[in-house]
């Protein structure tokens, strides 16, 4: 098949500045590259860095890209900000990215046009006479309550959610067997083995003797940083009990002026010598930050779609605590400690200890959680998400 692939016009294909599902992207493409399954067309936001991305070299994957940051394309961006269009659906960013990829679309014919995360692309095409739409949904974007759902939800050919609890939020829109779900990936090996050494306890600041606690991720309200650091201050009398936070507010855009961020250091202060803030770590150096931890604590507090960092850490080998919320009990329930939200710095407090206090505990969690992530590797994800293709 001829396939159209429109992402949400943020960060570039191939995933040279990380992102989650452009991330996924670059998985199923490099599947598609291998087995050489359909003719595929990527539209997607300008990156100087893509210029020689060994993916680029392909006979079946084709990369179309956006000028999205010179200065003709911010003096257009600001014009779509300042007049109101009434088909608008995003912010003023988007609609111009997908403008421009809209005028490619008429000078050719798809198959099918996939949608990346972006169901208010599926009402702009419909409107624009579009049919054979699938929308590849990671967030609880689509539902009884959102914009225009009917109109969205009858447009599309296909829906696939990242986890079932994505699925049952759009099937309260109208049950359908076009809801399928094929859970996200991950680069099982990359996670599960340690490929440098230049990363140390002792270049972080830990000891040998340390309990060291990951957390990984984007740090905003809704992971529940805040919260963990809470309950690290009710474990200030476990000395050897350390929190490593490896991640950064919106990807590598962070900067010292973040608010949240500088309000958890100001809060984590009288036990800073337990704290080490990382800030942004590129993607390929997780695994060996991943590996200098005893356990990890992934604690969100919003109804999580899927969480990647999850698997990530269960790939790595590491116990995991984390909460129960949206997809989350999918993913690691079994053979994870998952709390309950109500009382959470408590309950993170708590389970930390018990961790902390059971070894053998921990070992048998670290087993069973590497096991468990085999189930969601980068090519069983491809795999399934093209089988679902297949059966259109």
């Amino acid at each position: 098949m001829k396939l159209a692939i429109l992402t949400c016009g943020m960060l570039p294909i191939p995933a040279v500045q990380g992102g989650a599902v452009e991330n996924l992207i670059d998985f199923y493409l490099e599947y598609n590259n291998h087995k050489k399954l359909h003719d595929i067309t990527v539209f997607s936001p300008w990156n100087a860095k893509v210029e020689i991305h060994p993916a680029l070299v392909s006979e079946v994957n084709h990369y179309v890209y956006i000028d999205t940051t010179s200065l003709k394309a911010r003096i257009i961006r600001k014009i779509y900000q300042y007049i109101h269009f009434s088909s608008d659906y995003y912010n003023y960013f988007i609609e111009y990215y997908f403008e421009k990829v809209y005028r490619r679309l008429k000078k050719a014919n798809y198959d099918y046009i996939i949608l990346e995360n972006c169901p208010g692309y599926a009402y702009k095409l419909s409107q624009r006479g579009y049919k054979n739409l699938i929308l590849h949904l990671h967030n609880e974007l689509l539902h009884s309550n959102s914009k225009y759902h009917d109109i969205i939800f009858n447009s599309l050919t296909k829906v696939i959610t990242v986890s079932e609890y994505i699925k049952e939020r759009v099937a309260s829109i109208s049950p359908s067997n076009k809801i399928q779900t094929v859970f996200n990936g991950i680069d099982i090996p990359r996670f599960s083995t340690v490929e440098s050494t230049s990363v140390s306890r002792q270049s972080i600041g830990f000891s040998e003797n340390d309990f060291v606690i990951v957390y990984s991720g984007r740090i905003n309200k809704e992971k529940g940083v805040s919260e963990l650091i809470d309950a690290m201050l009710l474990l200030r009398d476990f000395p050897h009990i350390k929190l490593m936070i490896l991640g950064s507010s919106f990807f590598n855009n962070v900067t010292d002026k973040d608010t949240f961020v500088n309000s958890l250091k100001s809060k984590s202060e009288e036990i800073k010598d337990k704290i080490v803030f990382t800030g942004f770590i590129p993607y390929d150096e997780v695994p060996n930050y991943l590996h200098i931890a005893d356990i990890a604590v992934l604690p969100s507090m919003w109804e999580e779609p899927f969480g990647l960092t999850l698997v990530e850490a269960m790939a790595a080998g590491l116990p995991l605590i984390t909460t129960q919320s949206g997809g989350i009990p999918e993913i690691c329930e079994g053979v994870a400690t998952i709390v309950d939200r109500k009382d959470i710095v408590n309950n993170l407090k708590n389970a930390i200890t018990d961790l902390y206090n059971h070894p053998d505990k921990c070992q048998q969690m670290a087993i069973a959680s590497q096991k468990r992530a085999q189930l969601f590797s980068k090519e069983t994800f491809a795999q399934n998400f093209f089988d679902i293709l297949k059966n259109l």
